[in-house]
């Protein structure tokens, strides 16, 4: 069963803001509400965040509560504790998929991606959450740095060389 969010999927958004959330993404957002079973629509967090952030990051309901957990760690009243409640508390929204696989994404969050009826969302998983992109939005803000990550590496580069080095541990059996 899928753990992680992983790959990019091109979803259309209809006039009614209904988009597919990916099958592989649904499975994760399942194993991470504590809540679903089968038979019920599994609920996850999308935060809008602030005005400057233009994608939608989606959670799982177990990642959201870690979220929490360490905004609740940081001073009351400082300046980077009510940046981060106004992120993922004043700004944010329970979603639910609906049987059909789908989510309805309200006006407002359409709005802020500048997403139209029958255009396609970029939904770009990241491990341990998912963004949802205007496709256009994404290419102007990664398009570049994607080129510029690719420049000058061999055909047989690696990138796993750029991972910490592990540390040895018990598997238990």
């Amino acid at each position: 069963m899928a753990r992680r969010f992983r790959s990019t999927y091109h979803q259309k958004v209809d006039a009614k803001g209904r988009v597919s959330v990916p099958a592989s993404f649904r499975r994760v957002i399942e194993r991470g509400d504590p809540d679903w079973k089968e038979g019920l629509r599994p609920n996850f967090i999308i935060v809008s965040g602030l005005k400057y952030q233009r994608r939608l990051d989606c959670f799982t309901i177990l990642a959201m509560e870690v979220i929490e957990d360490r905004i609740d760690m940081m001073q009351p009243g400082s300046r980077a504790r009510k940046e981060m409640e106004l992120t993922y508390h004043a700004n944010s929204v329970e979603a639910q998929i609906d049987e059909d696989g789908r989510i309805i994404l309200p006006q407002n969050l359409r709005d802020k991606l500048e997403l139209t009826a029958d255009e396609k969302a970029r939904f770009v998983g990241l491990n341990d959450h998912f963004q949802i992109w205007k496709n256009a939005t994404y290419e102007s803000v990664y398009g570049a740095e994607e080129d510029a990550l690719d420049e000058d590496k061999p055909a047989d580069y690696d990138p796993r060389i750029l991972l910490p080095e592990s540390r040895p541990f018990l598997r238990e059996v």
